[in-house]
């Protein structure tokens, strides 16, 4: 695949084009695939050589716009998202995968619909249910698309979420080790993070928190 927007199927994904982006963590190679069934462009991040011996760091994470560009403190993705850039680069090496699946799969406006319920009280996932969506709509089968078309098949997954782990599951792609990406929560996130653990299984240690 070349950097000139020809594009090469990728099972249910189509790769649209590459190019070089610098950023603040370092340098990068950002690619865009596009699924046709949903018309929603998925990005990977790839920074190194990734097809070395030695399986490389690989962050799986879904699209938050108040976290990611704007720095909302609600959630803790925007720091995860820092974190494990930095890391990347740190190694010399990665692949932060990107998929456009907004607040955990309802959109964006939904999303800050939930914001509102969750300032009268009810926590993240009582908010979801109480406007009529599930807990979590997510999934991850574009991520495994994308690891196979850049043909890497061993990876150490940073992530708290099983649900992701399970993913890969009779898959080509092999997942082994998991890296924890836990971040210190603050007052606004804290009850949130919470949840993420108690109510949706994600692997965090509580005893590290301070807050």
């Amino acid at each position: 695949m070349d950097t000139n927007g020809k594009v090469a199927p990728t099972g249910q994904l189509i790769k649209a084009v590459s190019t070089r982006l610098p950023t603040q963590y370092g340098l990068f190679t950002i690619h865009a695939y596009e699924e046709p069934s949903t018309r929603v462009t998925h990005l990977a991040l790839v920074s190194g050589d990734v097809k070395q011996a030695s399986p490389p760091l690989v962050r799986i994470h879904s699209e938050c716009m108040t976290g990611d560009l704007f720095g909302s403190e609600r959630c803790d993705c925007g720091q995860q998202l820092a974190n494990a850039m930095q890391a990347m680069q740190d190694e010399g090496r990665g692949i932060l995968i990107y998929l456009r699946q907004e607040g955990r799969g309802i959109g964006l406006v939904n999303k800050l619909r939930a914001y509102n319920l969750q300032d009268m009280g009810l926590d993240t996932v009582e908010a979801n249910l109480e406007l009529g969506f599930e807990a979590d709509y997510r999934n991850y089968k574009a991520a495994v698309a994308i690891l196979n078309d850049l043909q890497v098949y061993a990876i150490r997954l940073l992530t708290n979420n099983p649900e992701k782990l399970a993913e890969f599951e009779g898959s080509r792609v092999q997942v082994v080790a998991r890296v924890p990406l836990q971040v210190q929560p603050n007052r606004e996130n804290l009850q949130y993070i919470r949840t993420k653990h108690t109510r949706l299984g994600h692997l965090l240690d509580l005893r590290s928190w301070t807050t």
